[in-house]
Protein backbone atom coordinates (compact mmCIF):
# COMPACT_ATOMS: atom_id res chain seq x y z
CA UNK A 1 0.00 0.00 0.00
CA UNK A 2 1.65 3.15 -0.97
CA UNK A 3 0.75 6.47 0.98
CA UNK A 4 1.04 10.21 -0.08
CA UNK A 5 0.22 13.00 2.18
CA UNK A 6 -0.65 16.31 0.00
CA UNK A 7 -0.48 19.24 1.09
CA UNK A 8 -3.53 21.03 -0.23
CA UNK A 9 -4.11 25.53 -0.61
CA UNK A 10 -7.35 26.28 -0.94
CA UNK A 11 -9.69 29.17 -1.65
CA UNK A 12 -10.25 30.40 1.88
CA UNK A 13 -14.21 30.97 1.63
CA UNK A 14 -14.36 27.33 0.55
CA UNK A 15 -11.99 25.57 2.87
CA UNK A 16 -15.37 23.41 4.70
CA UNK A 17 -16.84 21.99 0.79
CA UNK A 18 -13.12 21.66 -0.33
CA UNK A 19 -12.32 18.96 2.38
CA UNK A 20 -15.31 17.41 1.98
CA UNK A 21 -15.10 17.33 -2.00
CA UNK A 22 -11.86 15.86 -1.44
CA UNK A 23 -12.62 13.51 1.63
CA UNK A 24 -15.27 11.77 -0.96
CA UNK A 25 -12.60 11.10 -3.71
CA UNK A 26 -11.29 7.30 -4.13
CA UNK A 27 -8.20 6.30 -2.74
CA UNK A 28 -8.84 9.45 0.10
CA UNK A 29 -8.52 7.86 3.57
CA UNK A 30 -8.75 11.39 5.50
CA UNK A 31 -8.85 15.15 5.09
CA UNK A 32 -7.60 17.39 7.87
CA UNK A 33 -8.14 21.14 8.32
CA UNK A 34 -4.88 22.57 9.63
CA UNK A 35 -3.19 25.66 10.63
CA UNK A 36 0.11 27.48 9.18
CA UNK A 37 0.90 27.96 5.64
CA UNK A 38 -1.38 25.07 4.17
CA UNK A 39 -5.33 24.91 4.42
CA UNK A 40 -5.73 20.89 4.23
CA UNK A 41 -3.96 17.67 4.50
CA UNK A 42 -4.95 14.57 2.54
CA UNK A 43 -3.66 11.25 3.29
CA UNK A 44 -4.44 9.41 -0.20
CA UNK A 45 -3.42 5.03 0.10
CA UNK A 46 -3.49 3.55 -3.14
CA UNK A 47 -1.89 0.19 -4.43
CA UNK A 48 0.59 1.61 -7.02
CA UNK A 49 2.33 4.81 -7.46
CA UNK A 50 0.09 5.32 -10.82
CA UNK A 51 -2.89 5.77 -8.64
CA UNK A 52 -1.38 8.31 -6.97
CA UNK A 53 -1.14 10.63 -10.42
CA UNK A 54 -4.51 9.32 -10.50
CA UNK A 55 -6.27 10.80 -7.54
CA UNK A 56 -3.86 13.65 -6.78
CA UNK A 57 -3.47 15.22 -11.03
CA UNK A 58 -6.55 13.95 -12.17
CA UNK A 59 -9.46 14.50 -9.42
CA UNK A 60 -8.17 16.16 -6.35
CA UNK A 61 -6.29 18.95 -8.22
CA UNK A 62 -9.54 19.50 -10.41
CA UNK A 63 -11.49 19.88 -7.23
CA UNK A 64 -13.28 23.69 -7.01
CA UNK A 65 -11.67 25.83 -4.71
CA UNK A 66 -8.13 23.65 -4.97
CA UNK A 67 -5.05 26.34 -5.63
CA UNK A 68 -2.38 24.48 -5.14
CA UNK A 69 -0.98 20.76 -4.05
CA UNK A 70 2.64 19.44 -2.88
CA UNK A 71 2.83 15.53 -2.57
CA UNK A 72 4.62 13.76 -0.48
CA UNK A 73 5.07 9.68 -0.47
CA UNK A 74 5.89 7.88 2.23
CA UNK A 75 8.93 5.25 2.71
CA UNK A 76 7.70 4.08 6.20
CA UNK A 77 5.11 4.58 8.55
CA UNK A 78 6.38 4.46 12.24
CA UNK A 79 3.06 4.89 14.30
CA UNK A 80 2.95 3.99 17.34
CA UNK A 81 -0.55 2.94 17.21
CA UNK A 82 0.20 0.48 14.47
CA UNK A 83 3.56 -1.25 16.74
CA UNK A 84 0.87 -1.85 19.69
CA UNK A 85 -1.17 -3.30 17.49
CA UNK A 86 1.15 -5.48 15.87
CA UNK A 87 2.64 -6.69 19.03
CA UNK A 88 -0.70 -6.94 20.83
CA UNK A 89 -2.14 -10.04 22.57
CA UNK A 90 -5.37 -9.14 22.65
CA UNK A 91 -5.68 -8.37 25.85
CA UNK A 92 -6.96 -5.30 27.77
Amino acid sequence: MITAIVFVKADVARIPEVAEEIAALEGVSEVYSVTGQIDLIALVRVRRHEDVAAVVADRLNKVPGVIETETHIAFRAYSRHDLEAAFSLGLE
